[in-house]
Order: C-alpha cells, then sequence, then structure tokens
C-alpha cells in the first residue's frame, strides 16, 4: 500500500475521534489565555518581553503532549493495532503516516496558537513590547508552532515504546513541570539540552547563549527523532 492512502486513514482516526480533537482545540485557549496573563507581569530586571508574549506555551505543550499521546495510545486499546496492521502490514510505514498525522495538524494550530499569542501577548504588555523588532515576532510564532510540534512528536515516540497513554503522560508532565518551573532557571547547565527548555530558547530575545534561538530547537527535534525511533523499532519488533 502507498504512503499516501495511509496517511488519509490515520489523518479520518484523528478526525474521527473527539479526545484528539478536543486535545488539538485546547492548544489555542490554553496558551493564548496565559500569555495574556503571563504578559500583565513585566516587573524584574530579567524581564523579556518575547517570552512573556509567548509564556503560555508552557501550558499549550501539554494540550499538544496529550494530542499526540492520545493518538499513538488510541491503537493499543481494544485491539485497535491488529486491525491496523492488517490493514497496513508495513509497521514502519504505518508509524510514519501516524508521525505525519500527528505533525501536520499540531503545526498548523501552532501557528495560528502563535500569531494569537503575539496579539495578545502584545496588546497586554502596552508599551513594553515596543522593543521587540518584525523578525523577533516572526521568530517567536514560527518557534512556537515549531516547539509545540516537535513536543507532540516527543510524546508519540514515547508512547509507541511505553504502549501506554497513561505511561507516557506520567513520565512527561511531571518531567516538564519539574524543568520548566524548578530548574528552569539555571542556565548554563543541564537543563539547558532538555526538551523543553532547548526548544524554549527561540522564544527568548536574547538569543546569544547556549543553545541559541534555532540551536535549541534542534536540540529538541533531536530528542523527539531519538523518541520516534525507539517507538517505530517498538513497533516493528513486539507484538501487536
Amino acid at each position: 500500500m502507498a504512503f499516501t492512502p495511509v496517511l488519509h486513514s490515520e489523518w479520518l482516526k484523528i478526525r474521527t475521534r473527539r479526545s484528539l480533537v478536543a486535545a488539538l482545540c485546547a492548544v489555542l485557549p490554553a496558551t493564548a489565555l496565559l500569555a495574556a496573563l503571563a504578559a500583565t507581569d513585566s516587573d524584574g530586571a530579567d524581564f523579556d518581553p518575547l517570552f512573556s508574549v509567548f509564556f503560555g506555551v508552557n501550558f499549550g505543550q501539554i494540550a499538544a503532549i496529550a494530542f499526540g499521546t492520545t493518538a499513538v495510545a488510541a491503537e493499543f486499546q481494544g485491539g485497535a493495532l491488529h486491525a491496523t496492521l492488517a490493514a497496513v502490514p508495513w509497521r514502519g510505514r504505518w508509524f510514519a503516516a501516524k508521525a505525519v498525522a500527528v505533525a501536520v495538524p499540531v503545526l498548523g494550530v501552532g501557528l495560528v496558537t502563535g500569531g494569537v499569542s503575539l496579539v495578545v501577548g502584545e496588546a497586554a504588555l502596552g508599551a513594553e513590547a515596543d522593543g521587540l523588532t518584525w523578525s523577533e515576532e516572526v521568530r517567536g510564532v514560527v518557534g512556537c508552532a515549531v516547539y509545540l510540534t516537535l513536543m507532540a512528536l516527543l510524546a508519540a515516540g514515547l508512547t509507541a515504546v511505553l504502549r501506554s497513554g497513561v505511561a507516557a503522560l506520567s513520565v512527561l508532565i511531571p518531567f516538564l513541570l519539574i524543568v520548566s518551573f524548578v530548574v528552569g532557571d539555571m542556565s548554563g547547565t543541564v537543563a539547558d539540552v532538555l526538551p523543553d527548555r532547548a526548544g524554549q530558547a527561540v522564544l527568548h530575545a536574547d538569543g546569544d547563549g547556549f543553545p541559541g534561538p534555532w540551536g535549541g530547537p534542534a536540540l529538541t527535534a533531536l530528542w523527539a527523532t531519538v523518541a520516534l525511533v525507539a517507538g517505530a523499532w517498538s513497533v516493528r519488533r513486539r507484538d501487536a
């Protein structure tokens, strides 16, 4: 079977599963609402107007992760994977289609979310946002979409390895909360190469340090790639 019909079937699964649609739709309000709230707090010497505008991505990513997790976890419930592999015996091709079916809608929603967050966040910041340049704004919007997409793919790959959405979320959500809110300020440490910390480097106005505005998402992409490769290996080697 060619790749296109496999991708089409995976896209139909996403469109017809309410929990997936709900998780995808939750990305925008979760990100934009928290961006507006965070942007109202502009005190402190370390104030970063760009990151304040896109601070809501810390919460929007949870919805993106839930989407990626649920999309894969659904295959391990009720023998769904048996039926899927009966129709598409090429496991690697199926998992690649699943990854694309996860990435494309999250990227699209992420671009819209980034644009809305920019408008809402700048409105909340007022004059504090005047220092942002056009290139920084574009980087923030695109970076927001790329980051959300990579986190959804990371979740999808981990779910395929663990074969459980609950297990994947039990690992990812506490991990992200700890990294973001406990060791998030520990710049120059191992925290800088962890997937969420690295990926969010693109959302900071000051991108001169390590890993850099696009080096950070590249590190997150590496994390996501490792997770997807491990997930593909698990799907190919283990019984459905």
